[in-house]
């Protein structure tokens, strides 16, 4: 196993499109949503120990989330749980990694992924990022991944290529010519019909050094704030410069700050079983449905005229439906949540709304 392969994991979201079943105390990487046993973050987490060390991974969180993690990763240390005091997206989350990460190898060719994806094909996954890792210690390439679209998703960014001949080790690589952020259904059926765009996954690759002169190209003042620490990352004084240099920072995505400005941007096209689990809807797309086509978690669940649903209950709490269709139908502790599938994207809003009105005990 290369010694120089490092993983990234971003754990510090909320998941608040999970709600109620995700809350700002426990979110759903944290959770067993899909029945297996593992949480998203232990099924993340095991993925990459077939790409790289286990010392070799950190996990970026919030700091409210570092004994979630300890609990959930047996063996992991406390100097790989990167915890920060706020959120700021992940053009932060990155540099910190990064010049951690520095510190310690400069040699370092990273891969950064969400903590709550499914991967289905996970040989396919495991092959494809030993590829992209292989590339970007060659060449001075920001890689990302984009998954081959099935439908014309309003809720995924999309990534234009250029069809051109590039990479000759891997010929699914491409440059990237553009990125567009959630489009309208006209425009993502008009994405699916060229043939030359793809979902993008949020999962990157790339050398340290490759990603720490893209800092210093495209976002300056980030990269000058997690540069002064380098001499603090692994001691005792990384926590206090962290808690100090994150008030400074703003609230950035790599994406917008780096990834759509940058000319050395590359994507490898691939179809490994990938769903991000940002919706209810997605979650729907990935289980196991009924006669009714139905996806039900939960013994007791009796369902009459109701078709396209997904229930997910108590174990032992009896359920009775009759005549819904296209519905989430959820409850959690003292939490229900009744909503048509097509709607929601509101959840977001009704998240805010219970904040407001009812308090933080419900969020």
């Amino acid at each position: 196993m290369n010694k120089n392969n490092y993983c990234v994991i971003m754990a510090g979201g909320i998941g608040a499109r999970f709600w109620p079943m995700s809350r700002t105390s426990h979110p759903k990487q944290f959770i067993d949503i899909l029945g297996t046993n593992e949480t998203l973050i232990q099924q993340t987490y095991n993925r990459f120990l077939q790409i790289c060390p286990s010392e070799n991974i950190y996990i970026v969180t919030n700091t409210i989330y570092k004994n979630l993690i300890i609990e959930q990763i047996p063996g992991i240390t406390e100097n790989q749980i990167l915890c920060e005091p706020i959120r700021r997206n992940t053009a932060p989350c990155i540099a910190y990694a990064s010049y951690k990460i520095l510190q310690i190898n400069p040699d370092a060719n990273i891969v950064v992924a969400p903590s709550d994806h499914i991967i289905l094909k996970e040989n396919i996954f495991t092959e494809v990022i030993l590829s992209a890792l292989e590339a970007t210690s060659k060449k001075d390439w920001l890689l990302t991944l984009g998954i081959k679209p099935s439908r014309p998703d309003t809720g995924y960014g999309y990534i234009q290529f250029c069809d051109t001949y590039t990479y000759p080790q891997d010929k699914r690589i491409k440059k990237v010519k553009t990125f567009t952020e959630k489009p309208n259904l006209e425009l993502a059926e008009t994405f699916l019909q060229s043939g030359d765009f793809l979902w993008n996954s949020g999962i990157f690759i790339w050398s340290l050094k490759s990603i720490i002169k893209a800092f210093k190209n495209y976002l300056p003042d980030i990269d000058s704030i997690f540069k002064e620490g380098i001499s603090k990352y692994n001691t005792p004084d990384e926590n206090s410069f962290i808690s100090s240099a994150y008030t400074l920072c703003k609230n950035i995505s790599i994406d917008y700050g780096i990834m759509e400005k940058a000319d050395n941007v590359y994507v490898l096209s691939s179809d490994f079983g990938w769903s991000d689990l940002g919706t209810w809807g997605s979650l729907y797309d990935t289980r196991e449905k009924d006669k009714n086509l139905n996806t039900i978690v939960g013994k007791n669940v009796l369902t009459y005229d109701s078709k396209n649903c997904i229930v997910n209950m108590p174990k032992e709490k009896l359920v009775v439906l009759q005549g819904l269709n296209d519905y989430i139908v959820v409850e959690d502790d003292n939490i229900l949540l009744i909503c048509r599938k097509s709607n929601e994207q509101q959840i977001r809003q009704f998240v805010n709304d219970v904040k407001v009105e009812k308090g933080d005990k419900f969020v």
